[in-house]
């Protein structure tokens, strides 16, 4: 599966916050080079630097960012799916976060190298 996507890892380490949908949103939160913030019916859900303290429900830490390098044509397909297969091949699970531009990879920071090499054995390039 070759590719010309390039792919940057982001600084910093990151945690994935689930509070409830009711929930106010930290200023704190808004704060760091990445944050994402979803809202459902069900949850809200923050990723944010992980020196951050929010005070959230349940909460994950010690993810590493992959960015897929854009901006991305929204006729783009498989983009994200395609990564999601090397990784799942590798059996690193992933949090995905795609924006208006671009998509992110979190992966567990203990599997960023492996992740990295999967991702370069596919034909994927890491700029630094």
């Amino acid at each position: 599966m070759m590719t010309n996507l390039k792919l940057a890892v982001l600084d910093g380490e990151y945690t994935v916050h689930r509070l409830s949908p009711e929930s106010e949103i930290s200023a704190d939160a808004l704060t760091g080079n990445f944050l994402s913030i979803t809202h459902t019916e069900d949850e809200l859900s923050i990723v944010c630097d992980a020196r951050l303290a929010i005070d959230s429900d349940k909460s994950e830490t010690g993810w590493a960012c992959i960015k897929v390098l854009g901006p991305l044509d929204f006729g783009l397909t498989g983009i994200l799916a395609k990564i999601a297969s090397v990784l799942a091949q590798a059996e690193i699970s992933i949090f995905a976060i795609s924006t208006y531009d671009t998509d992110y990879i979190l992966v567990k920071k203990d599997k960023l190298s492996a992740a990295q090499e999967s991702l370069t054995q596919a034909g994927y390039v890491f700029e630094n």
